[in-house]
């Protein structure tokens, strides 16, 4: 059974520095997991992922149960042995991508209806299913079946929506206890739109039904950063002290150091090997766009102060040649400094909620980052 241990919190700021323990190693958190929606962090490797300090991944349940199928993972010894990672694992349970196929779906009682994306065949998602699904994969971490609601949305539907989750966790939690694995935690999920009494209803709904943690769902799916931060720090302070919190789908890196300080504990984002496959590069600079044709001749680094293997070993002006030729080393090097990038700010986070100076942290990251980054994206997609 997973375990998490709170070791501090941060009376100035809220931020919390604690520790899940689980059957395949510990999770320092907070922490922020790369997503490998196939059952792979896209150009890396699982000896990539450990040399970054990468402790826990994402993967997908939609996707995997669309192919290969759950039925030849579990043959092949599960996720673990498939991919060949042998830490901890968390699955999310298809309700985001189930969320965004609106064009090719019903959602139900029962569950949803939806067509999948690669041939167009019908599949009903249910929440016994979507644990079935999770448990055939062997995920350590595993989540509730969940309706994903866009913004804006009234609150009537909000509610609505809010309700079927409520009923969905119910029947996600019994199937969960049916058929658990010994090492498999399950964290409910939480919704309510735009909403804080719709949250604090769920909160109060999902809080004694003995979760192992609580996962903040049906944020950064539109809606304005502030009402996004708003509802991160009114929903964690509701939840219990003892469970890990993890923010699903987010996010940029001072939409990191901003949850962190409101009670957070957990992350999750395409953003870091997504951009990096368009050749957008974190920096303490900010991002750089490596594809400008001001880098051609540029013989720097891509960050003077990032000591991983791109870093270390290559120009600006040779990451540019090989995105503007198309070579897949581009964006193998490119995931590598992004995740690097996002592990090591993870690290000195942790390190200055230990040091008692997470505040100076935070407002020194904003002061400086905040004012260097590009434009908003949506972080919530359907694939890493």
């Amino acid at each position: 059974m997973t375990r998490f241990d709170l070791l501090k919190v941060d009376s100035r700021t809220g931020a919390r520095l604690g520790r899940i323990l689980t059957a395949r190693g510990q999770v320092e958190t907070p922490a922020f997991m790369p997503v490998g929606t196939q059952g792979s962090v896209k150009g890396l490797t699982p000896d990539d992922l450990r040399s970054l300090g990468v402790q826990l991944v994402l993967a997908n349940t939609y996707h995997l149960y669309l192919r290969p199928g759950v039925s030849v993972i579990r043959e092949l010894g599960g996720l673990h042995s498939f991919m060949g990672w042998d830490g901890p694992l968390l699955t999310d349970s298809g309700g985001f991508q189930v969320h965004s196929l609106a064009a090719l779906r019903k959602v139900t009682e029962e569950g949803v209806i939806f067509r999948s994306h690669l041939d167009g065949s019908e599949h009903l998602m249910t929440p016994e299913l979507a644990i079935e699904i999770q448990q055939g994969l062997g995920a350590d971490i595993v989540h509730t079946f969940d309706e994903c609601l866009g913004y804006p949305a009234t609150h009537e539907a909000a509610r609505a929506s809010m309700e079927l989750t409520l009923r969905w966790a119910r029947r996600s939690l019994s199937a969960h206890r049916a058929g658990a694995l010994d090492h498999q935690a399950c964290f409910g999920i939480i919704q309510g739109g735009g909403y804080e009494d719709l949250r604090m209803s769920c909160v109060e709904a999902l809080g004694g039904l003995g979760f192992d943690g609580f996962a903040i769902g049906g944020l950064a799916v539109g809606e304005p950063k502030s009402l996004m931060y708003d509802l991160t720090e009114y929903t964690a302070s509701l939840l219990p002290q003892d469970r890990p919190r993890y923010l699903m789908g987010v996010g940029k890196p001072q939409d990191l150091v901003e949850a962190v300080s409101r009670g957070v504990d957990l992350f999750d984002c395409v953003l870091p090997t997504r951009n990096a496959r368009t050749g957008s590069l974190f920096t303490a600079e900010g991002v750089l766009a490596i594809k400008n044709a001001r880098y051609a001749r540029d013989d720097r680094s891509v960050d003077p102060s990032c000591p991983c293997y791109a870093c270390a070993s290559f120009s600006r002006a040779y990451l540019r040649h090989l995105f503007m030729a198309e070579e897949l080393l581009a964006y193998r090097l490119a995931t590598f400094h992004n995740l690097h990038f996002y592990m090591t700010l993870m690290a000195r986070i942790r390190e200055a909620i230990r040091e008692d100076h997470y505040g100076e942290f935070r407002k020194e990251f904003i002061d400086r980052y905040g004012s260097l980054e590009e434009p908003a994206l949506s972080t919530q997609e359907e694939s890493s």
